[in-house]
């Protein structure tokens, strides 16, 4: 027996046995609240950024002469699979939930929704091309790393590891400015409101009342392939990764091959983040195809939710903890927690002062203009309602198109 059980862990922990294992420790450290403020699902990053640090000093130990491998095998690639699927589950619940009231509650605040995505995002790009200005020993591919791993932006590192010499610094960046990307929105959704003795219950209220929009039943007799909707789901992921893949040319970049110059065709598409939730949007809002009904339940969107937002936060966090370590440095850390704190302060007094939001539509909007997933889950969670993915969902794509774009503008420009 015992050199059966040798045999298994020297291969290896059991992939799934990581996965699970950080899951339930960051459910237990994200449930302790101080002072009425809890990292929620956000504890899950916690946990797996601490176990890319781990395995950074401590890839394999021994326990009575056996070897454990705390990697096990192409754990590195596996992660980012689990993030990918995680990120499809979540947005598609987030557009899917949003979608019935999404195109018929076209307004003003949506107009405002679109411009604070755009603004977050400027006031991001012109901090980072300060900071490149002014230190020397800054370069844009750092600097671009930092800026999208500080909006926690992967369709933005992935832009700008197209046209980046150097792309091991925009990733090395990306994995030092994340932690605080994430954990400073997930912290500055929960703490606004308590700073400003907000009134939850009389918000969520009023969110309702003035976001209370009739939504047409679909005409004609419909049925459901199945009793847990799994149909419609799978559908508008399938739908969205189709929507994400589509590429539009931006323009041309030059590449040095072989000694020789060859130009190449700059392309922007949203990804599967972005197409997902496009794909989540319009499913949602015709709710059917044909005689199937593609309505889905609340229970199994909010369960899509939750379960594909723990898997995005494992499979970017542990990775995110091996770079975060190799790439470390005092001022490029603080580099990435102005380029988090400077977007979301001052996009936030933007939309209370001039665009008038409420805090619910306000902190909604910011989430998405950080493109921040984990955020939106605290803000779902600290409001009590799901209907706050609305302003995040408006907010979201125009953010995403910008990031892209500011990466490539700041690698090539600068």
């Amino acid at each position: 027996m015992t050199g059966y059980l040798g045999g298994v862990l020297s291969s290896g922990l059991s992939f799934v046995f990581i996965i699970f294992t950080i899951g339930a420790l960051g459910y237990l450290i994200g449930g302790i609240k101080i002072k009425g403020i809890e990292l929620g699902t956000a504890g899950v990053l916690l946990i797996a950024l601490l176990y890319g640090v781990l395995v950074s000093y401590v890839p394999n130990f021994k326990v009575q002469g056996t070897t454990i491998t705390l990697w096990g095998a192409n754990i590195k690639g596996n992660f980012g699979m689990v993030s990918n699927i995680g990120t499809a589950l979540f947005v598609t619940a987030v557009g899917l939930i949003a979608g019935p009231k999404f195109f018929r509650s076209f307004n003003k605040s949506t107009f405002s929704y679109i411009i604070l995505g755009v603004i977050v995002i400027a006031i991001g790009t012109i901090t980072a091309v300060i900071f490149v200005k002014c230190d020397k020993n800054l370069s844009p591919e750092m600097a671009v790393g930092l800026l999208t791993g500080a909006l926690t932006s992967t369709p933005g590192l992935s832009a700008a590891k197209e046209v980046a010499q150097n792309a091991d610094q925009t990733v090395a960046g990306y994995g030092i400015a994340y932690l605080f990307g994430v954990m400073g929105v997930v912290l500055f959704v929960q703490i606004v409101p308590k700073i400003l003795k907000v009134d939850m219950q009389k918000e969520v209220e009023n969110f309702k009342a003035a976001n209370s929009i009739q939504v047409p039943e679909p005409k004609g007799k419909l049925i459901k392939l199945d009793p847990f909707d799994f149909f419609p789901f799978v559908l508008a992921v399938a739908f969205g990764c189709i929507i994400g893949a589509i590429k539009i040319p931006v323009g041309t970049t030059e590449g040095i091959v072989d000694g020789e110059t060859i130009k190449q065709i700059s392309y922007f598409n949203l990804g599967n983040s972005g197409g997902c939730l496009v794909g989540g949007l319009i499913v949602a809002h015709f709710a059917h195809l044909g005689f199937i009904d593609l309505r889905i339940k609340k229970e199994t969107l909010n369960f899509m939710r939750e379960l594909g937002l723990v898997l995005f936060l494992i499979g970017a966090g542990v990775p995110g903890g091996v770079n975060f370590v190799a790439n470390f440095r005092v001022s490029y850390f603080l580099y990435g927690v102005a380029l988090t704190l400077m977007p979301m302060i001052i996009g936030y007094i933007i939309a209370r002062y001039v665009f008038k939001l409420s805090i619910l539509n306000n902190l909604g909007s910011i989430t998405g203009g950080m493109t921040s997933t984990p955020a939106l889950g605290t803000l779902i969670a600290t409001a009590g309602t799901d209907e706050v993915s609305s302003a995040y969902a408006a907010t979201y794509p125009f953010a995403l198109v910008s990031i892209v774009l500011a990466a490539k503008i700041i690698v090539i420009a600068l």
